[in-house]
């Protein structure tokens, strides 16, 4: 396990910089196997040095691609594959473990409720870069066939706070999912609304 003070979504990339001696074991185990290790919100405390406290819904994560550093640090690109529950944590050494389970959706969004989140997500990174405080330019979410994988990219474009992200990726299923993130960003969008009408 490799607890973040970052939430990762099944399907979204997430770089990483592995210098901590001990994670450094644990991406060589990993790449011992099957190239894969788990990764929860730390809901308090630092990444570096331990004593953190840990949400119980993370992600897995793939190893996609790895630059070896020559002081042992390294450079990663991984992609999240599926959520999991942990069902105990076990004992950090030489790195944090725990005994998980899958933690998958049974059905998949509609592609009217999807569209309607892209919309909102979008509005948010719009009015962001309005206020010179999020990206330069609005994002475009392009809908495909496979709704499942949408429904999560959606999720992890949303420029919420980490606990409303945290949220959102404890939600069972998919269409609470993507409603709870609609109307997070529609209060998002109330109150960044009224920063830009003061501002005017």
């Amino acid at each position: 396990m490799f607890p973040l003070s970052t939430v990762v979504f099944p399907h979204a990339e997430l770089p990483l910089h592995v210098f901590e001696p001990r994670y450094q074991a644990l991406i060589a185990d990993a790449l011992a196997g099957e190239g894969c290790f788990g990764t929860v919100l730390i809901s308090a405390g630092s990444e570096v040095g331990g004593g953190d406290r840990r949400c119980d819904v993370g992600t897995l994560l793939r190893i996609e691609a790895i630059l070896p550093l020559e002081d042992g640090r390294s450079m990663m690109l991984t992609r999240g594959v599926e959520r999991f529950r942990v069902l105990e944590w076990l004992d950090d050494d030489p790195y944090p473990r725990a005994r998980i389970e899958p933690f998958h959706s049974v059905e998949r969004p509609s592609r009217e409720l999807l569209s309607q989140a892209a919309a909102a997500v979008r509005r948010v990174r719009m009015l962001l870069s309005e206020l010179d405080d999020g990206p330069c330019s609005p994002i475009a979410v392009d809908l495909c066939d496979n709704l499942e994988i949408d429904g999560w990219m959606v999720c992890a474009l949303a420029p919420l706070g980490l606990f409303d992200l945290q949220r959102i990726l404890e939600e069972p299923e998919s269409a609470p999912r993507l409603e709870r993130l609609i109307d997070r960003c529609c209060e998002r969008i109330h109150d960044l609304e009224a920063l830009l009408s003061q501002s005017d």
